[in-house]
């Protein structure tokens, strides 16, 4: 039987998704729907742009533009709004709210790393201003993350982390390694979106993880610490192997997700692939979100020292066998 965490009303709708969400198994898709992509081993990782990411510098939004408002976002806890460009593209914004520490950063950041080691992710980047033409005129907003919205990727509704046809392969329990080592605390279906990606005649289903803010902090089920350094260089990583499985200092939701799930081969994979990404591109990641250079290198230093030590128990463990 699942138990649901029971809330007060006025915050129901924050932690209804947490619920009901079925064991986690791989499925099977239609023969009829596109075919299923998680993930596509990169041929060219060491060289590639951190920055501008997969989508490129055409894609980026114009920091010197004036962005026209289509409506403001009324759901959520962060304020953000649609807006469109003087070329006609629209875009989703994300705002920081008040007195929390800014989601859009670490959201760049985090996409930025997936996509370099082969997962997919839509367009987005970070303006930490841009000027907005509304019904009051024109004047600077606060920016954040901006996600870009191209007729070549199709939203199909959401996917599931529990349920998925890529559950047990190393990509998807490669994923959530990256996710530890990121401590992103929000892994909620709702989170996850299932896009159809048209090449040409060809498309994909691809499933896609965004939204991913809460990370680079603490991890916790209610409001845990994020974008911070700080409290990033105090939380521990592994804690150890018990019965073969790693065992994770992660306090998040849905640990189901991690609880005698993850190898140490699970984590040699991952960090293999983290491993291979240079230092100039961890810079230009921080740099993409509008993190500064002493900021950005704590957080690096971080993820570096948590990929080493994945390494090091996989290799360990090799050599007690």
């Amino acid at each position: 039987m699942i138990r649901c965490l029971i809330v007060l009303p006025t915050i129901v709708a924050l932690y209804v998704p947490f619920c009901g969400t079925g064991p986690v198994g791989p499925t099977t898709q239609a023969p009829a729907l596109p075919a299923p992509s998680l993930w596509e081993r990169p041929s060219d990782l060491t060289e590639r742009d951190l920055y501008y990411g997969p989508w490129g510098e055409d894609r980026a939004p114009n920091p010197w533009a004036v962005y026209t408002l289509v409506e403001r976002k009324h759901t959520g806890v962060n304020p953000g709004m649609t807006v469109v460009d003087p070329q006609g593209r629209e875009w989703s914004v994300k705002q920081p709210a008040d007195e929390r520490p800014d989601e859009g950063p670490v959201e760049v950041v985090l996409s930025r790393v997936l996509s370099a080691v082969g997962y997919h992710q839509p367009p987005v980047y970070y303006l930490p201003s841009f000027r907005l033409k509304d019904d009051w005129g024109e004047h600077i907003e606060t920016g954040g993350r901006f996600r870009l919205k191209l007729k070549v990727l199709k939203d199909r509704g959401t996917w599931s982390f529990q349920q998925n046809p890529f559950v047990g392969t190393d990509p998807y329990q490669g994923l959530l390694v990256i996710l530890m080592m990121f401590n992103a605390s929000d892994l909620k279906n709702s989170n996850n979106t299932l896009y159809e990606f048209r090449d040409g005649e060809a498309s994909k289903y691809w499933y896609v993880v965004r939204d991913l803010g809460t990370a680079l902090g603490g991890t916790g089920r209610f409001a845990p610490d994020k974008n911070s350094p700080s409290v990033f260089e105090r939380h521990r990583y592994i804690l150890g192997v018990r019965n073969g499985f790693v065992e994770f200092a992660y306090a998040g939701w849905h640990q189901e997700l991690i609880r005698e799930r993850i190898t140490l081969d699970n984590v040699a994979w991952a960090s293999e692939l983290l491993g291979a990404l240079s230092e100039r591109q961890w810079r230009a990641a921080f740099l993409a979100g509008g993190y500064r250079r002493a900021v950005a290198d704590r957080f690096i230093r971080v993820l570096q020292g948590k990929i080493e030590s994945g390494r090091s128990m996989a290799a360990a463990a090799d050599r007690e066998e």
